[in-house]
C-alpha cells in the first residue's frame, strides 16, 4: 500500500523495551511494565545453543494471556541464517503486530521479508521494522525507507542500532553522541520523507539516569518518535521525554480549533493566535492529541486495575 510521505504512524513508539526470549520471567513482566511497545530479541541476546529454546518460550508466552495496550515486535535472527527461517515460522504462527529485521543494509532486504509475508499468507497488518547498524544500512537509509511506499511494503519503522554501528566504524561510545549525528540524523531525515517512524539507539548504562535522560532530550529533539530500552527503569523517562507536554496539546488543540472555524474553509494558511498556521500543521495538530488521547486513555484503564 502507498504511504503518504507526510503521515506518521498513530501508534504510541516511545518507550519500546527489548526483551530476551530467552528470559520467561522477563517476558512474564512485560505484562505489568507500562512501554508502549516490547520487542521479543531471537537475535543478539539469545546464544546460538538457546535458540530454539527461546522460539519455545515466546511459543508459550503468546499462548498464554495476550498482552494488552502495547505493540509486540519479534525480533528475527538474519534470513541468511537457519535461525532466520525458523524465527520466521514462529512469527507466521503467532502473528505479532510487527517483525524487526536485524542489519539491513538495502531495500532489497525489506522486500525479502515483505515477500515470505505474502507468501505465507501473512495479514497485511503484520507489519516489518528494520534494524539499521551497519554502516550499508545508514548509507542506503533513504532508499531503505522509500521501499515503504512501494505496493506492498509493510515497512512502518526503521530502528538504529549504535552498538554495532560503533563496532564497525570505530566510532566510540562518547557522552552527547556527536560523531554519530549526522549518521542519526540521515535515519531521521529518511523517515520523514516516507512517512515512517524512527525509533532511536538504546542506552547502555540504565543506573545513569542523568546520561539517559539526556540523550532521550537529544533524540526528541532531533525527531526520534521514541527510544529502543533495556531495562524497565527506563520506560517513565522515555515516556515523559518523547510524549506530548500539556502546552504543546495545548496548541495543537487550538490549530485544530482554529481550522474548524468557518471562516477557515477552503484555506490552506490561517492565522491562529497571532501565527501563521499552514494546514500541515492540523494533520501534525490532529496526530499529536490523537496520540495524547491514546496516553490518557491507558493511564485511565492502568488506574482501573489497581
Amino acid at each position: 500500500m502507498s504511504r503518504n510521505p507526510t503521515t506518521r504512524s498513530i501508534r504510541l513508539r516511545r518507550s519500546v523495551l527489548s526483551v530476551p526470549a530467552i528470559n520467561p520471567r522477563a517476558l512474564e513482566k512485560t505484562h505489568a511494565v507500562d512501554c508502549d511497545a516490547v520487542i521479543f530479541d531471537l537475535e543478539d541476546s539469545v546464544a546460538p545453543e538457546k535458540k530454539a529454546e527461546a522460539r519455545d518460550n515466546l511459543r508459550n508466552f503468546f499462548s498464554a494471556r495476550p498482552l494488552q495496550g502495547k505493540e509486540r515486535i519479534i525480533r528475527i535472527n538474519s534470513l541468511s541464517t537457519d535461525f532466520g527461517l525458523a524465527d520466521m515460522e514462529l512469527v507466521t504462527a503467532l502473528g505479532p503486530d510487527a517483525v524487526l529485521l536485524p542489519k539491513v543494509d538495502e531495500p532489497q532486504d525489506v522486500v525479502a521479508l515483505s515477500d515470505l509475508l505474502s507468501e505465507a499468507d501473512a495479514p497485511e497488518d503484520l507489519r516489518i521494522w528494520a534494524m539499521i547498524e551497519t554502516p550499508r544500512g545508514i548509507l542506503n537509509a533513504a532508499a531503505i525507507a522509500e521501499a515503504g511506499r512501494t505496493p506492498g511494503s509493510r515497512l512502518d519503522c526503521l530502528v538504529v542500532g549504535l552498538n554495532d554501528l560503533r563496532k564497525e566504524t570505530g566510532v566510540l561510545p562518547q557522552p552527547g553522541r556527536s560523531y554519530l549525528v549526522p549518521w542519526l540524523m540521515q535515519v531521521v531525515l529518511a523517515v520523514s520523507a516516507y512517512g515512517l517512524d524512527a525509533i532511536d539507539s538504546v542506552f547502555n548504562d540504565f543506573r545513569d539516569e542523568q546520561g539517559f535522560d539526556a540523550e532521550c532530550l537529544q533524540g526528541r529533539a532531533m525527531g526520534f518518535a521514541g527510544k529502543m530500552l533495556i531495562h524497565p527503569a527506563q520506560i517513565e523517562p522515555a515516556n515523559r521525554h518523547f510524549g506530548p507536554d500539556q502546552a504543546a496539546i495545548a496548541e495543537a488543540e487550538a490549530i485544530i480549533s482554529a481550522f474548524a472555524d468557518p471562516a477557515s474553509d477552503g484555506l490552506n494558511v490561517i492565522n491562529a493566535g497571532g501565527r501563521m498556521v499552514e494546514r500541515l500543521h492540523l494533520v501534525q495538530a490532529e496526530s499529536l492529541v490523537h496520540k495524547a488521547r491514546l496516553i490518557a486513555a491507558r493511564q485511565a484503564a492502568a488506574r482501573k486495575t489497581m
